[in-house]
């Protein structure tokens, strides 16, 4: 997860065409498998020896064949080898095992009617991805810990691991009492057996979810107990994170009632934890539970930049998308992803507020057309990849997240919020195609949406818009002609989109629907008064790239009256006249006086880039701005005046701000600023420990900038 002010530098600059460097259309059609069978429970017991980082197990599977005469059950097994399997009776079976998969040969044909049980053993002594035994280090205990996604729970439990499949579960465990252990679902018991010195922690999922969400934790973790009325809400952490684990989570069970009345969908779980994983990065969800990066328990310095909030709500949010309905196969990743992605935006406009979640949305926009002009476009909805993780990227999470903004406009709030409620309900604790979400939008809405979900589902790429505007003053009119572009790109179409023109006059403004749906369009409106401003896409509700043509009196007009996606778009835009004294007038003014941290933050960047010599002063006085990213993008302005007697003002802002982001920023501005007696100074800096190893990249970066200076 990248750091917000990297992306706010970048919101509005037009990333242009880029050669593509990944043909994704020459990547092999992968299609959901068949299968014999549906399976109904596992009853996995483990006992685990955490120090000598092996398991031996045994897995009790019961399914019922889907057709007649089923002979043999083919199960996935990776890495862990099978050493006998046995039916409900207690008779052998025999079985066959490859490098994939094991055989079984049941002892009689079975047909649909009949339900089927038996048991495999087994045990693993190598180390596997999908079960991760972690060394104790300087900041994490030792701990073994689950990684199924997406088809790693066959490196430890034989079962067959597709997401197509839901079922029950138990597991069982036996470990050194030193470990607690956290699985899926219900605490039945815990077992003590003294004279061995280990306990057994029984869970029991009690309602069906796919393989891939299967959790297994165990570690010397802390265990915080929090509740939302009835729901037991639980925090499972490192004993070091004592002092702010409960400050850290403390928003959750606030989250899970946001998402309970948003959805309109009861949180289905036993409980819901959330327990720290040292090889977690961000965020991984598991049935009724979320495995987190240890930077998610934050000191409430490290929270002034690197907050988790949004993570914690993306990861809740995967309870119902994803845990309680489930991609079916894995070309519908975005059922997953996108609608996790857009709840972590409805929660900071929630929660945070109307402007906070507009840069949100802006920040997701970016981080696709990132990916779609640098690296590659394709559908949403594609089966075309080599493995699992080829679907989730930023067409999966952040471009499928505007779809669902744009399907919103669409429908309107009230009947897409009825439409993700009734998909939940009617299709809980199944795995789902996105047919099935099509089917149930047009069910609820009335509306014939086969067009809207073909063209942003089943299409790669984006609106490409060339907005004109001219005004006759004779005949009081307002021509607006809007061009779509995007065709330039293959397999891209012309959209049929509803949009917003918002006409902003002395006494307010008015709004105009229109629909496009050809290639050029032009349309006419008539005023008493050309417009102060028009605004294209009024609402930001359409994922695009645009133009449009104005003045700098339009932009210095909606730097003023916009909403924030408006405001930094045409501080942005104002750049074509960054020579003139009003823009430079208009953009001092926003760096100190606006309320709002990006817009501040934007000014900062604006005059950096262009006026940065003359205008030490103003980042000087922005370097002491309440918000850390203004203070950031301020310290990185003086810094760019290689102004080696600013050195020891970075060294002291260095040594005294609170933001690992600012103090950051001052370690490369003395690699831009300062000399060789600086070297000394910036390694020790190297040595700080800092979140995501923020001092250490910038005192290396700054280290590089003295002894590599630019000529």
């Amino acid at each position: 997860m990248k750091h917000l002010f990297v992306f706010i530098s970048l919101l509005f600059v037009h990333i242009g065409l880029v050669a593509q460097q990944v043909d994704v259309y020459q990547r092999p059609v992968t299609l959901e498998p068949d299968r014999d069978f549906d399976a109904l429970h596992y009853r996995i017991q483990l006992d685990i020896d955490v120090d000598g980082k092996r398991l031996t197990g045994q897995n009790t599977v019961t399914l019922i064949p889907l057709r007649s005469d089923l002979r043999k059950v083919t199960l996935h097994a990776e890495s862990l080898v099978v050493t006998d399997v046995i039916d409900s009776k207690g008779f052998p079976l025999s079985y066959t095992q490859g490098d994939e998969h094991v055989h079984i040969h049941l002892s009689r044909p079975y047909a649909y009617t009949d339900t089927v049980t038996f048991t495999l053993r087994y045990f693993l002594e190598e180390q596997v991805g999908g079960l991760k035994f972690i060394d104790e280090t300087d900041t994490n205990p030792k701990q073994v810990s689950s990684d199924c996604w997406p088809n790693k729970a066959r490196q430890w439990i034989p079962c067959y691991d597709y997401p197509h499949d839901k079922v029950t579960q138990e597991m069982i465990v036996t470990v050194d009492n030193a470990y607690k252990v956290l699985s899926n679902g219900e605490l039945l018991s815990i077992t003590e057996d003294p004279g061995k010195g280990k306990h057994t922690y029984h869970w029991k999922q009690n309602l069906p979810h796919s393989t891939y969400l299967i959790n297994l934790s165990i570690a010397d973790y802390l265990v915080f107990e929090d509740s939302l009325g009835a729901l037991p809400v639980n925090y499972w952490v490192y004993p070091r994170h004592e002092k702010d684990a409960r400050r850290s989570f403390a928003k959750t069970p606030y989250m899970i009632d946001f998402f309970n009345r948003l959805y309109g969908y009861e949180y289905p779980w036993e409980k819901y934890d959330q327990v720290i994983s040292a090889h977690q990065g961000g965020g991984a969800e598991a049935t009724s539970a979320s495995l987190l990066g240890e930077g998610a328990v934050t000191t409430v310095q490290e929270e002034i930049d690197f907050s988790f909030e949004g993570i914690l709500a993306h990861e809740i949010a995967h309870q119902w998308w994803g845990d309680l309905i489930t991609l079916r196969s894995w070309e519908h990743s975005w059922m997953n992803e996108s609608f996790a992605t857009y709840s972590d935006y409805l929660y900071k406009r929630y929660a945070w507020g109307e402007d906070e979640a507009a840069v949100d949305l802006i920040r997701k926009r970016s981080g696709y057309l990132r990916e779609a002009h640098t690296r590659y476009m394709r559908p949403i909805v594609f089966n075309q990849y080599e493995e699992p993780g080829q679907n989730f990227d930023s067409h999966a999470y952040p471009k499928g997240a505007y779809v669902l903004h744009m399907l919103r406009f669409v429908v309107g709030d009230d009947t897409f919020f009825r439409v993700i409620s009734e998909f939940l309900h009617r299709f809980e604790f199944q795995a789902v195609s996105t047919q099935d979400f099509i089917q149930c939008a047009k069910d609820v809405s009335g509306m014939n949406l086969d067009r809207f979900f073909e063209q942003f589902l089943f299409h790669p790429g984006h609106a490409v818009f060339e907005v004109t505007k001219t005004w006759n003053e004779s005949t009081k009119t307002l021509s607006v002609e809007i061009v779509q572009t995007q065709d330039k790109w293959e397999r891209v179409p012309i959209y049929t989109i509803p949009v917003n023109l918002g006409f902003y006059h002395a006494n307010g403004k008015t709004i105009e629907k229109v629909t496009l749906s050809e290639r050029v369009e032009k349309f006419e409106f008539k005023f008493d008064a050309e417009p102060l401003m028009f605004r294209f896409d009024d609402g930001n509700h359409l994922l695009k790239e645009w133009t449009v043509n104005k003045s700098e009196e339009e932009l210095v007009f909606q730097v003023e009256n916009d909403d924030v996606t408006g405001r930094l778009w045409a501080i942005d835009q104002l750049k074509a006249f960054q020579s003139s004294s009003k823009t430079v007038q208009k953009w001092t003014a926003l760096a100190t006086e606006d309320p709002f941290w990006a817009v501040r933050e934007a000014a900062v960047r604006n005059l950096s880039e262009f006026h940065g010599s003359s205008s030490k002063a103003l980042f000087l006085q922005t370097q002491r701005d309440s918000n850390s990213k203004v203070r950031a993008a301020s310290v990185n302005a003086l810094g760019k005046l290689k102004d080696s007697s600013m050195v020891s003002d970075f060294r002291k802002i260095y040594d005294t701000d609170e933001s690992y982001l600012v103090r950051a920023q001052a370690l490369i501005a003395i690699g831009e600023s300062g000399n060789t007696s600086q070297l000394r100074f910036l390694n020790e800096a190297a040595k700080v420990k800092s979140p995501r190893n923020t001092l250490k990249n910038a005192a290396t970066q700054a280290i590089e900038l003295i002894n590599s200076p630019s000529q």
